[in-house]
């Protein structure tokens, strides 16, 4: 029998016409088996998850790299934890002058606060709350190359125990005379290399404007004067921005402070040793002229510039304990106003209404007539300053409110700053 071989195969043809026919059929339909089992072999595949076309896999192209943004945010760190709440927010910025910061906080309400592009720092106008959540989105100039917005997120310190009180002397909506300092007193000693952090956030502001400074009187107390005796009429408000305000130790400000006052008429009282009289000045013009009796020299009033403390209309001079029965008396007082801390007043004393004018009596205080101690009394107020001269005895730095009895120059070496 006559074989034919078609590639791996053999097929035996059957005799006769149909035979051949049959034969041929199967032989075609073979040799394409062949064939396509060998182009399937040897054909290279370049499937798709290699980045190829071929075989019939899709092509996926790598994705694109974020562009860079024109800002960024330097402090806090994002997602920072444990931030002081008067931390300025600094960013980086192609674009200074066209960027613009906006600060949230949890509630999405924005924070008021102010922008200073030059150093590119943004400021929160009161401390951010204890243990709070705030985003910060820096809008810059967008470009081809760069986003021009980037959003980032901090969270504030939890509130600690450690905390310092502020007080003022004074109470909101007071009216003082011209020489009244502004006291602020500290629950707990400002230490040193603290107080010109504390200072910078000890703001005056005054209508009409004037030149002032503070002065640390001790760890625990500063003082504000200006230049000179406040302008009659002024309206002055001083803002304690302490709250969450590093003092150093662990210690921070409790809480913010503020209070306005006003300032009343220029009521000014001029003693002079010499001529035995004070002069009363309202406003600039000579209003009174009162004789009076000082300190006789054993007990001499003090030389200086003090300013009315407190006012009494009754009270009691009892001087028994602190000097025993010899030299201590025990007296009643009307028109009693305190000037110094070791107890000079200026008051009436009718027992030495025959001398006043003349012979200086006292024991230190500034001596008027009954009447005259009623006028002054009703025209005064705290803060009024007085200045006696010529005694020989220098008024003691702290013997009362002395704030004035010291140049400007010489008050402003107590100021941190």
């Amino acid at each position: 029998m006559e074989t034919r071989g078609v590639g791996a195969f053999t097929v035996s043809p059957t005799a006769g016409r149909g035979g051949d026919l049959r034969w041929r059929v199967l032989a075609a339909v073979l040799t394409a088996a062949v064939l396509t089992v060998t182009a399937g072999c040897s054909h290279k595949s370049n499937p798709s998850w290699q980045g190829g076309t071929g075989g019939g896999g899709v092509a996926v192209s790598p994705s694109p790299k974020p562009k860079p943004a024109s800002v960024a945010v330097v402090q806090p760190a994002p997602n920072a934890k444990d931030v002081e709440p008067t931390t300025d927010i600094k960013y980086k910025s192609d674009d200074p002058e066209k960027t613009s910061v906006v600060v949230k906080d949890s509630s999405g309400d924005e924070v008021h606060g102010w922008l200073n592009r030059g150093k590119k720092t943004w400021r929160a106008a009161k401390a951010f709350d204890w243990g709070a959540t705030y985003t910060i989105t820096v809008n810059g100039t967008a470009t081809e190359e760069k986003v021009g917005t980037i959003t980032t997120s901090f969270t504030v310190m939890a509130k600690p125990a450690k905390l310092v009180r502020v007080s003022s002397f004074l109470g909101d909506g007071a009216t003082v005379g011209v020489g009244m300092p502004l006291i602020v007193k500290f629950s707990r000693s400002i230490p040193q290399n603290s107080r010109a952090t504390v200072e910078r956030r000890m703001i005056v502001t005054s209508t009409p404007a004037q030149v002032g400074t503070w002065h640390w009187m001790s760890s625990t107390e500063v003082h504000y004067r200006p230049k000179s005796f406040w302008k009659a009429g002024s309206k002055v408000t001083y803002t304690i921005k302490l709250q969450g305000v590093p003092i150093g130790d662990g210690w921070y400000g409790r809480y913010d402070l503020s209070v306005s006052i006003r300032i009343g008429r220029a009521f000014v009282m001029t003693v002079s040793n010499q001529t035995k009289s004070m002069t009363v000045t309202e406003n600039g013009k000579a209003i009174n002229t009162i004789p009076v009796s000082l300190g006789k020299d054993s007990t001499p009033s003090s030389s200086g510039t003090m300013v009315v403390i407190e006012k009494k209309l009754h009270t009691v001079f009892d001087t028994l304990e602190e000097l025993g029965p010899e030299e201590g008396y025990r007296t009643d007082i009307d028109y009693a106003q305190r000037i110094t801390w070791s107890g000079q007043f200026i008051h009436a004393a009718p027992w030495s209404e025959g001398v006043q004018g003349k012979v200086n009596v006292s024991h230190g205080c500034v001596n008027v007539s009954e009447a005259m101690g009623k006028w002054l009394f009703d025209r005064t107020m705290m803060g009024d300053p007085i200045t006696v001269s010529g005694t020989g005895s220098p008024l003691k730095w702290g013997n009362g409110w002395t704030d004035w009895n010291v140049s400007y120059d010489q008050y402003k070496k107590g100021s941190a700053l």
